[in-house]
């Protein structure tokens, strides 16, 4: 059954649309229970000393030779893909914008409102269809016919849906958006050859990647589809999934559309993942740039993985914002330009950009169509996966990780997910990153360049003096992140708690 909602749930929410969310609940919430519970034993154990590894059990199947399933024909070619909240407006420019793809996102760039969520699905209906209209003052939105290809991202399996519950208890908001759309839109998407297709973020095991590879069967089956038909590319951005590649291909390798470097929260997740160490404190998240030894070696390494098993290589994120001045522009497609052009000498078959301004200059960086039959030799091992990153933590960028992660949470939680921020377009993965080094800074007493050591009240007062920002959630905002931030254990997610507090409906 469904909690409060708006009219707009008689149509998305139809009674047979009910009763294949609640049977995904009642077949697969069970497993995400227990899968959460996994991932809390594992970081007791990283917490206790433990570093993560390869593991001794699946070595056959990283030793051995097999590929996933072929490619479909009509995602050979993934040059350019663009990613943003699934928004009415939004769905219409990514998929008019010239890129291959359009990665419609329901988790880290949209804040989840009901009516959001809702709106969400109903306008990808819409665009499945090729119905989609968005009207404003200005102008009349409508898909073109030579429109991207259409790919969905579920929020992950941390997250609920509080506004949809079964027997009493919230659906997990992954089986909730996968679910949805699935119901809605496979067997459409399946006749036009066109999907459905999705991106899964957040993994972490490929324990996670066989219960989606039983909720692909579920669903196939019971809308009447060929196995394989859904297609889905993993996030790379947890550092235990990153030694579990292999294996999570060969879990999903009747639908296996590739692996992704989701690389901000790659970031966020080594410094979750390593949290109790002290020899792991990060410099400024500016310094962090993909030349770095660790991220250099996890890049290198999904390339190998994927191209040995026959799948795509996704690249990371442009988040670059271009603007009215010349001047700007050029500097930051050169920067672009940079960026995209080491991917694809790493391999990569594609990349990620956040704004149409971006995709003619990453599509220029990648001449052919794909790389599969690229193989960088040899793979980085673990010691390059764990080498520890240089450079030292900044007053600046202190001050800096404080002002961004509290104005991003509070257009979060005034109910926008995607927020350009200084020229860059923002999701949660950056106030991620940005509130656990200051967590782990003051943790363990990170000293600054001028020579000041990070404390509990330096922290305190960063956020605070953020707090003052002019947005009106500013202050609620910094009072969440202060809490998150110098608590004594580093909470998992800032979204949860934050969820609470922007449908506050759901706690009653």
């Amino acid at each position: 059954m469904s909690g409060p909602h708006p009219a707009l749930a008689s149509t998305v929410l139809t009674a047979p649309a009910r009763a294949f969310l609640d049977a995904l609940h009642a077949r697969f919430a069970g497993r995400v229970t227990a899968l959460l519970a996994e991932r809390a034993e594992r970081q007791h154990r990283y917490d206790s000393g433990e570093l993560p590894d390869f593991l001794p059990e699946t070595r056959d199947i990283r030793e051995t030779d097999w590929t996933v399933a072929p490619v479909p024909e009509t995602l050979l070619d993934r040059r350019v893909e663009i990613t943003g909240p699934a928004e009415a407006k939004m769905i219409v420019n990514a998929l008019n914008s010239g890129a291959r793809v359009f990665m419609a996102d329901f988790e880290d760039s949209l804040a989840p409102t009901w009516s959001a969520v809702l709106a969400g699905h109903q306008a990808l209906a819409e665009a499945v269809r090729g119905t989609l209209r968005v009207e404003t003052a200005a102008k009349t939105y409508t898909l073109r016919r030579d429109r991207a290809h259409l790919f969905v991202r579920p929020r992950g399996l941390h997250l609920v849906e509080g506004h949809y519950r079964v027997e009493g208890a919230a659906m997990p908001a992954a089986l909730f958006d996968l679910g949805l759309h699935a119901f809605h839109n496979a067997t459409a998407s399946a006749e036009r050859g066109a999907g459905p297709w999705f991106y899964l973020p957040k993994l972490q095991s490929h324990r996670e990647a066989r219960l989606w590879a039983d909720v692909f069967t579920h669903a196939e089956q019971a809308l009447g589809l060929a196995r394989g038909t859904i297609r889905a590319t993993v996030l790379i951005e947890t550092l235990p999934a990153c030694f579990e590649m292999d294996e999570i291909l060969w879990e999903l390798r009747h639908w296996s559309a590739g692996l992704n470097c989701g690389r901000w929260d790659y970031i966020f997740s080594a410094i979750k993942t390593l949290r109790a160490h002290p020899d792991r404190v990060f410099p400024d998240r500016a310094q962090l740039r993909m030349s770095e030894g660790f991220l250099d070696a996890y890049t290198r390494r999904l390339v190998w993985t994927c191209h040995r098993r026959g799948a795509h290589a996704m690249g990371g994120m442009a988040a670059q914002v271009p603007g009215k001045s010349p001047e700007a522009n050029s500097s930051i497609f050169a920067t672009i330009q940079s960026d995209k052009q080491l991917e694809q000498l790493k391999g990569f078959d594609g990349t990620w950009v956040a704004h149409p301004g971006l995709v003619d200059t990453a599509a220029a960086c990648f001449p052919t169509p794909h790389q599969l039959q690229r193989l960088p030799s040899p793979p980085p091992g673990r010691d390059a996966l764990l080498a520890r990153p240089g450079g030292a933590p900044t007053r600046a960028g202190l001050r800096r990780n404080a002002d961004v992660a509290v104005r991003y949470l509070a257009h979060w939680l005034d109910g926008q997910g995607c927020v350009a921020l200084d020229g860059l377009m923002e999701d949660a993965a950056t106030a991620e990153i940005c509130r656990a080094q200051l967590w782990q800074w003051q943790r363990h007493g990170a000293r600054l360049d001028d020579g000041s050591i990070v404390t509990e009240s330096t922290v305190a007062g960063a956020l605070a003096d953020a707090g003052r920002a002019d947005h009106p959630r500013a202050p609620e905002a910094a009072d969440l992140l202060i809490s998150l931030a110098t608590g004594p254990v580093l909470a998992e997610w800032l979204t949860v708690p934050a969820y609470t507090q922007l449908c506050p409906e759901v706690s009653q």
